[in-house]
């Protein structure tokens, strides 16, 4: 088609993000319903996208490429497959939702300052990660990637420690060295990881002669391009070490919980069901595509990294005191269970942790920015600080269970499908891995109804007593996400049908097919 519908669909987020920036101190509303807009503009063209998309068609549609850097053989390369046309859909479902939750959270304490604009940065800072994660599932050429994958660290960096959660324990210096520890800290694990990958980038450029994922791909597989196995062992290990810094992946994981708690739970949101997905997302395009036979070789330790992250968050998000950090190490457990299924190597296994990106995304937003409307009422995190809220709460209450039920992977709400796949996925090719990482079902299932019997249930604590149940705008939020979290719970064959597609593809591209179920023959 000529119509740039990719490059469009990320630039009406960027053009936005200046153009709210822009917007006088004083019309701090104005900037608030612009952003919004932008956001639902961009959600219409994502839609286009995942409408004009044919499942049955070339791996890569809606292709766009231009000459960028030339001596370098640098193109400006955008494709989609099924994969990205999902997750696309899902980065552009949750701004709108992020920006409606997030209304307040950045109205300056000092309103009489003309010179700071908090609530433009904070709007325009969004829809800026928003561009930069939507062209990154689309962008084909590793270098393209590379950049908008080390990008998003600066509009983030300033989410977390300029915009931080006000229901903080403590004095406001105190918050404040909360706050900038924990986006320094986000940002120099991955900027380390980035690093390592601009060395691996390097290399593949000197070892192919460009940075075309397809032509790359279509030159291993045609024979005209051969890797020598220490060096592609090498180059997946720069590539898939910043993927595991971003996904996040024990022991690579440490950052997560720290930039969840200190930001506003919308920034939460965005961080753990937006921009860790990159992290997943690229696994399945980058590593798999560009390196098949060192992903093989990789996968036993991968595997045992997943099971621990499952497990191991788990644990600790039961022995949480904090709501939201409790749902930071609950995210934990989920991109284990997600990297698990890519790297199961089965068409169940990897339909599984694709669906489980999208999934995870909405049930998370749905728990974490209830959770948030209850701490700006309550004014603290701790668990310890609610008792009885559905009481004076109920529907408050009702749909924060609700969001906990997906979190645990209740059947009839979407995670349950997504997880049923990838122990389904894992457990044909490594029934041992399989049945450890039930155990995170287990653990989910008493995380997430202990908080809730702590929080919700029990006497009326007199400091929650006059506690108001959700407003309109904040229903407006809530809602929409509920309802998809139903209905792709008992139908999910919208995604199915563009997901499926994209993941035999890329189970050509490692080699792999199905074990075949080992059955007696018939006497």
């Amino acid at each position: 088609m000529s119509f740039p519908l990719l490059t469009v669909t990320a630039a009406v987020p960027a053009v936005g993000a200046i153009l709210t920036a822009a917007v006088p101190a004083a019309r701090r509303t104005a900037a608030k319903w612009l952003a919004l807009l932008v956001s639902l503009a961009t959600l219409v063209l994502a839609g286009l996208v995942f409408v004009r998309f044919e499942p049955g068609g070339e791996r890569y549609q809606l292709t766009e490429s231009y000459a960028w850097i030339k001596d370098f053989g640098v193109r400006y390369e955008l494709g989609v497959d099924g994969i990205g046309v999902a997750l696309i859909a899902l980065t552009a479902l949750l701004i709108p939702f992020v920006i409606l939750a997030g209304w307040h959270d950045a109205d300056p304490l000092e309103t009489s300052s003309k010179r700071w604009r908090p609530t433009q940065g904070f709007f325009a800072l969004i829809l800026m990660v928003e561009a930069m994660v939507i062209l990154s599932f689309e962008a084909t050429d590793v270098f393209l990637f590379y950049i908008l994958f080390e990008a998003m660290l600066i509009p983030m960096y300033f989410l977390i420690g300029g915009f931080g959660d006000r229901a903080h324990a403590g004095s406001d210096e105190n918050a404040a060295a909360q706050r900038s520890y924990a986006a320094v800290k986000f940002l120099l694990y991955n900027l380390v990881g980035g690093l390592i990958m601009l060395a691996a980038v390097i290399g593949l450029y000197v070892v192919a002669g460009n940075f075309s994922l397809t032509e790359i791909a279509e030159a291993r597989a045609n024979g005209s391009l051969e890797m020598a196995t220490s060096t592609e062992r090498w180059l997946f290990l720069g590539f898939f070490f910043a993927f595991a810094v971003k996904a996040p992946l024990w022991p690579l994981h440490t950052w997560l919980p720290n930039a969840m708690g200190e930001a506003t739970a919308p920034v939460a949101v965005l961080i753990t069901a937006v921009v860790d997905k990159v992290g997943t997302f690229a696994m399945l395009r980058f590593c798999l595509g560009l390196f098949p036979e060192a992903s093989k070789w990789a996968t036993p330790a991968i595997i045992v990294l997943a099971l621990i992250s499952i497990v191991y968050g788990a644990l600790l998000a039961v022995g949480q005191r904090d709501i939201k950090r409790l749902v930071a190490y609950a995210s934990i457990s989920h991109f284990g269970f997600i990297i698990l299924g890519i790297f199961a190597m089965t068409t169940q296994g990897q339909s599984g942790a694709t669906l489980y990106m999208v999934n995870h995304g909405i049930s998370t937003a749905a728990l974490m920015l209830v959770a948030g409307f209850l701490i700006s009422r309550r004014g603290s995190r701790l668990i310890a600080d609610y008792g009885g809220v559905q009481k004076v709460a109920p529907v408050l209450a009702g749909t924060f269970l609700i969001g906990g039920l997906a979190t645990l992977s209740l059947p009839g709400l979407a995670p349950f499908v997504s997880e049923f796949l990838v122990l389904v996925g894992t457990y044909a090719r490594y029934p041992v891995a399989g049945v450890i990482a039930t155990t995170g079902i287990v653990l989910a299932a008493l995380y997430t109804l202990v908080l809730y019997q702590r929080t919700m249930t029990g006497p009326v604590k007199e400091e929650v007593r006059e506690l108001p149940d959700l407003r309109v705008r904040e229903l407006a939020v809530v809602v929409p996400l509920i309802a998809l979290l139903i209905f792709l719970g008992v139908f999910p064959k919208p995604l199915t049908d563009v997901v499926n597609p994209a993941v035999q593809h890329t189970m050509s591209d490692v080699q792999q097919k199905d074990p075949q179920p080992e059955v007696e023959a018939a006497k």
